[in-house]
């Protein structure tokens, strides 16, 4: 049984406790390798390695940092494939989604190829008599990451390529359940030429996590996973001292008018709420008809989930693969028999899938139900799975005023024709994210990402300018050089700029 080891010193890292998780693959249920688990001993290595390389690599010209994510950039390119297979194999999505992580992961290594110019301090000449003001922005030091299930790949490059472009070193700590591609990202960063040290990673569960967040050598704590989690992290870390920011959980909302295209409204929510099996922070668990468009828009979600083929993430034509573990699919089925039993009316019923020859595999069928209480667990909560909720509503108002309601806020979508009310639904929604006839409006990545309410703690969205900041301190230089034939006096009084 293959060993996933830690990736400490530009190296493959087996010391630590004995300790192993095993790591499945979602199509079968079986075991296809066993995890490393790391303890506080380990996480206490990868954080003095870790410093000791920053020290240098800080201090390295942005030229050289520039050319080292220019080589990653490439990399990454040309093992799309190899990235995207091991995705497919520990998570379960398909191949064509896990490439099309990865490429929305390599778009903030684009933006961290232009780091130079994303860093640019200020300058202003002459701001007294003879003092001129600047300011820079430099690294924190050491950083580390913690990430989700859902995207092995691209969520840890919203952190890695920007915290490594500024000068810090980064250790990522991602999930147990599909842990490879981790490896293999620090294996491409060798190759491009990146020093020892300054990008590690670090396996797991909640005992390394807490090692990261107490440790005293880590200044900054990166985070994406469920809402409890992230409030836990940004606490603990922010109690320490780390600066934190923590990205929760989500369940977006998609308003659809009478008045928009309904069949290509249908098509686009499907997406958002089959793709990946759901398991996406920004998928489309619940659509809000208005008016005349509830009866058209249930009719149509019919039509595009019976269309879908579910199987193994590996196989062609599969457009959705399984869920990431038993449990998950149990939380799916529970929440759609409890829904259905509080009067929700099933449209699309997914219970009962079974796929043949892959019968232990974790899959469930994507499902839709109409006229859901909002009561129901399948309503209220983040269900992250293929379960699409549909509420109907009279008016726009009513609309806004439901999705203003949520606990979460991190996107929401409306489908409409009308300029007048996409305009009122993307100023008055509350929500960091929104999209116009877009079902998952995440940001590209010269922008930054981040939700509102329970969907975000901390002060940084990721990526983007945002994330330039958040791994960067601030600093005001302000001097003056005096002639020597021409003294300044010193005074007592505080001093004024316009002496």
């Amino acid at each position: 049984m293959r060993t996933i080891h830690h990736w400490i010193a530009g190296a493959p890292h087996e010391g630590g406790t004995e300790a192993t998780t095993p790591v499945h693959d979602p199509a079968t249920g079986e075991v296809s390798a066993r995890l490393a688990r790391a303890d506080a001993a380990v996480v206490d290595e990868a954080v003095r390695t870790a410093a000791a390389a920053q020290r240098e690599w800080g201090a390295t010209s942005l030229a050289r940092r520039t050319e080292i994510m220019f080589r990653m950039r490439e990399l990454v390119v040309r093992h799309t494939d190899d990235l995207a297979r091991l995705v497919t194999a520990e998570h379960g999505k398909t191949l064509d989604d896990a490439r099309g992580e990865v490429g929305r992961g390599r778009e903030t290594l684009d933006f961290a190829c232009g780091i130079n110019q994303a860093s640019k301090g200020e300058y202003t000449a002459g701001a007294s008599t003879g003092v001129d003001v600047h300011s820079l922005r430099q690294p924190l030091g050491v950083v580390a990451g913690i990430t989700p299930f859902n995207f092995p790949v691209m969520v840890p490059m919203w952190m890695h390529p920007i915290a490594v472009a500024t000068g810090n070193a980064f250790i990522l700590k991602p999930s147990e359940r599909d842990p490879s591609a981790a490896n293999l990202i620090a294996e491409l960063y060798r190759e491009a030429g990146l020093p020892d040290g300054v990008f590690s990673v670090v396996h797991g569960d909640r005992t390394a996590v807490d090692a990261i967040l107490d440790h005293p050598g880590i200044a900054a704590v990166s985070f994406v996973g469920s809402t409890p989690v992230a409030r836990y992290v940004r606490e603990r870390g922010a109690a320490r001292g780390k600066r934190v920011q923590a990205l929760g959980g989500a369940n977006n909302h998609a308003v659809v008018m009478p008045d928009g295209d309904i069949e290509y409204a249908a098509a686009q929510i499907a997406s958002g709420a089959f793709g990946s099996a759901g398991e996406r922070c920004m998928a489309v668990p619940a659509a809000v008809a208005i008016g005349a468009a509830g009866d058209l828009l249930v009719a149509a979600l019919r039509r595009e989930a019976e269309r879908i083929v579910v199987g193994p993430g590996d196989r062609d034509g599969v457009g959705m693969g399984p869920v990431i573990t038993a449990e998950a699919r149990e939380r799916v089925i529970r929440y759609t028999t409890e829904a259905i039993e509080a009067g929700a009316e099933p449209v699309v019923d997914g219970r009962g899938l079974a796929v043949e020859g892959h019968e232990q595999g974790y899959f469930v069928g994507p499902t839709v139900l109409d006229r859901v209480s909002l009561d129901t667990g399948a309503y209220r909560e983040e269900v992250f799975g293929p379960l699409l909720t549909v509420v109907r509503v009279d008016t726009f108002e009513e609309a806004l005023a439901l999705v203003n309601s949520s606990p979460y806020g991190n996107g929401a979508a409306i489908f409409t024709a009308s300029g007048e009310y996409a305009r009122r639904f993307a100023h008055e929604v509350q929500a960091g994210m929104v999209g116009v006839n877009v079902p998952i409006p995440t940001p590209v990545a010269y922008y930054s990402f981040g939700g509102w309410k329970d969907s975000l703690f901390g002060e940084h969205h990721i990526h983007g300018p945002e994330g330039v900041r958040f791994y960067t301190r601030n600093k005001v230089v302000t001097s003056r050089w005096p002639h020597v034939d021409r003294p300044v006096q010193a005074s007592m009084s505080f001093p004024s700029t316009t002496d």
